[in-house]
């Protein structure tokens, strides 16, 4: 095992737990916000159990995925809005369970929490799938289309997962007002897609040919 990777994924970790779990009960002002702990539950124990399965399995991609620090410009700058909009949405979802401006039905959340983990499942399916799956937009080393499994369906079988993810999270947390926030990650990501189509034509052999094959970027038949 790599004794430094597997630290470095622990501190990552725990910092994560803390980072959202202040983002959250500071402004709901109390630790008994239990959509919170839903939210950190779905979000965390998955992570946990993925992120041990990569250490044992392929801690290269578990190297990729930790590595954040993106070359591109346009890239950082779509980090960049969506920690602003992360940032925001959990705020104001704790000031949201505080002050009880709009509260959202249980069955709402039940449902939004059984798609979350659906997303979840799909996340560990594309990271099997695809094993070159940096966090950050580069060709690597030895690189191949992979048109396989849902990159057969769509080219960013990812970003559909993660735009399922985010949109279900303000859902989960009881906030319609975070939930308005986070409609504009499907528009970062968008600029997200953009500026990475441009690198891979560039720079992946084959993938204008797959673009030819597979039309849609997200959503079937939409996007």
């Amino acid at each position: 095992m790599d004794i430094k990777l597997f630290f470095q994924a622990i501190i990552k970790f725990i910092l994560g737990v803390l980072v959202i779990g202040l983002l959250l009960f500071v402004p709901a002002n109390t630790t008994d916000y239990w959509n919170g702990w839903l939210f950190m539950g779905l979000l965390f124990v998955p992570m946990f159990i993925v992120g041990i399965i990569l250490m044992i399995k392929n801690p290269e991609l578990l190297r990729k995925r930790l590595n954040a620090k993106e070359k591109e410009n346009e890239q950082k700058q779509v980090i960049a809005f969506s920690g602003l909009m992360f940032l925001i949405g959990l705020i104001i979802a704790g000031l949201n369970y505080k002050y009880k401006w709009i509260v959202i039905p249980n069955v709402v959340v039940i449902i939004s929490s059984v798609l979350f983990i659906l997303a979840y499942i799909l996340y560990a399916e594309i990271l099997r799938e695809n094993t070159y799956l940096s966090r950050t937009i580069e060709v690597q080393e030895n690189q191949k289309v992979i048109d396989t499994g849902l990159y057969a369906i769509v080219r960013h079988p990812m970003y559909a997962v993660t735009i399922l993810l985010f949109l279900t999270i303000p859902l989960i947390l009881g906030s319609v007002m975070s939930f308005l926030i986070f409609l504009v990650y499907p528009i970062i990501i968008s600029k997200r897609i953009k500026n990475e189509e441009k690198v891979l034509e560039k720079e992946l052999s084959g993938y204008a040919e797959y673009k030819d094959r597979v039309k849609y970027k997200v959503i079937p038949f939409i996007w």
